[in-house]
């Protein structure tokens, strides 16, 4: 089995320094699967080329995925990049992995053009997976279907795909994607998955897999289907997502800030906090409350008698229990446990339910809505529910460009349908006011920059002349 990896950067032969790989020679190593081999086809300034070539002792593998038999003899591991290329690719390239590069430590941070090539990859889900766990990451995808026998078209399509994958980034994400997504398509490790494959999947998803949108199928086939392993990986990273989504991108801080400062997120969540307190709300509901970050603030200040989690995702939702330690029986005080319901609930239909509260929290949400269906949230909220106070916040989109990891043009998280400029949040924010008899005021969220703003714009809706009560 094999992959190659290329490049056009100029010089391209810098690759042989990132993969800490002479492109003149050959380099062995040796793995408990059998031997692994690196060599460049072709190394010149204008195109360089790696391959990892792995050769397998099929007599050897327990792991056969269409296990028969004779499927300890017969089987596709030493021909079809697998699991086990993943683990060739951590030996092979472990510096890289680690995004340093002790002759190049500029180009290791610096995104660079590269394809790479998987000429037969088991893949269970077809090309269409392929796609679908590839191109949110930035990737061009050219997935192939592999026939099961050219002669005999009729007969279908084989499991494999011939996959090409071309992108700018960095050499360092490109193998951690291939390093988590190797075995995600493949489907079969080649090995027992324990505890610390947990702690595995989380450290080399850093940055990315937290956003994607196939993250609980990533996890779950990564981790063997056990949900003892998954539960806990997909709570880490619902956790690591509402923590950084928003304070980093691409693990790159806005320029021109304090390493000292509080994150963004925790910034945020103080800022709806003392408009709730200012508001005199004591019943509130956090719409979108995903992981449940705002709901543990709130159960921690007991002028918040009820507090009530929304969202539509069952799995934020067991996240949030977890995090509220409302699924422990005696975790929590009883008082306490009274306080908090969760609710699964989609924000763009009404809930009546949802009526008579002092006040509702959209924090980071609209901008998940398709812009179409903003005026059917804004109906069940600001019409059906009609709560004394609104907060909402969302990205400031001017902003976006003190953010050295975010290219131009492009949004903040993968998930966002619309990043609003300041101009564009307040005059939504105005017609939506007049439309349902509510007052606003809006502010900015974290450390301004003079020309482009706060990169939190945070509006206050408060129903004109008072709540109805």
């Amino acid at each position: 089995m094999m992959v190659t990896i290329g490049t056009t950067h100029r010089p391209a032969t810098d690759l042989g320094y990132l993969l800490v790989k002479h492109p003149e020679r050959v380099h062995e190593f040796e793995l408990p699967t059998g031997r692994a081999v690196v060599c460049f086809p072709e190394a010149d300034e204008a195109r360089c080329t790696a391959a990892l070539v792995l050769e397998v002792d099929p007599s050897g593998r327990r792991d056969t995925p269409d296990g028969f038999t004779l499927g300890r003899f017969v089987n596709d591991r030493p021909y079809a990049a697998s699991s086990l290329l993943s683990a060739a690719l951590n030996k092979a390239f472990r510096t890289a992995m680690g995004g340093r590069s002790k002759d190049r430590p500029e180009l290791a941070a610096t995104a660079i053009p590269l394809d790479v090539h998987l000429p037969v990859l088991r893949c269970r889900g077809g090309a269409d997976l392929a796609h679908r766990l590839f191109a949110p990451l930035g990737y061009e995808v050219d997935a192939t279907a592999i026939a099961l026998d050219a002669e005999h078209p009729d007969w279908g399509d084989s499991p494999y795909v011939d996959l090409r994958l071309s992108g700018t980034l960095r050499l360092a994400d490109a193998l951690h994607h291939l390093y988590v997504l190797l075995p995600v398509l493949d489907d079969a490790k080649h090995y027992w998955v324990s505890t610390d494959e947990v702690d595995k999947l989380v450290r080399a998803g850093e940055g990315w897999l937290a956003a994607h949108p196939e993250r609980e199928l990533i996890v779950h086939r990564y981790l063997a289907h056990r949900r003892t392993l998954s539960e806990p990986a997909l709570e880490r990273l619902a956790e690591q997502d509402d923590r950084v989504v928003d304070d980093s991108v691409d693990g790159v801080a806005p320029e021109d800030t304090d390493e000292d400062a509080p994150a963004l997120a925790v910034v945020r969540r103080e800022a709806v906090l003392r408009v709730l307190r200012a508001a005199g709300a004591q019943r509130v509901l956090d719409l979108g409350c995903g992981p449940g970050a705002l709901l543990a603030d709130l159960m921690a200040d007991r002028r918040f008698t009820e507090i009530v989690g929304v969202d539509i995702a069952p799995r934020a939702l067991a996240v949030a229990a977890r995090r509220l330690r409302l699924d422990r029986p005696g975790a929590i005080a009883e008082r306490d446990r009274q306080r908090v319901q969760l609710l699964q609930s989609a924000l763009t239909y009404r809930d009546a339910r949802l009526a008579g509260y002092d006040a509702a929290v959209l924090m980071e949400v609209i901008e998940h809505v398709d812009e179409a269906r903003l005026p059917a949230l804004v109906r069940s909220v600001f019409g059906a529910a009609r709560p004394g106070t609104v907060v909402v916040t969302t990205p400031n989109a001017e902003y976006n460009a003190n953010y050295a990891g975010l290219a131009a043009g492009t949004m903040r998280h993968a998930d966002h349908r619309f990043e609003w400029t300041r101009a564009e949040f307040e005059g939504w924010a105005a017609g939506v006011a007049a439309e349902h008899g509510y007052t606003v005021a809006i502010e900015g969220v974290g450390v301004a920059d003079p020309d482009r703003g706060a990169p939190t714009q945070l509006a206050v809706f408060t129903v004109a002349g008072g709540t109805d009560d």
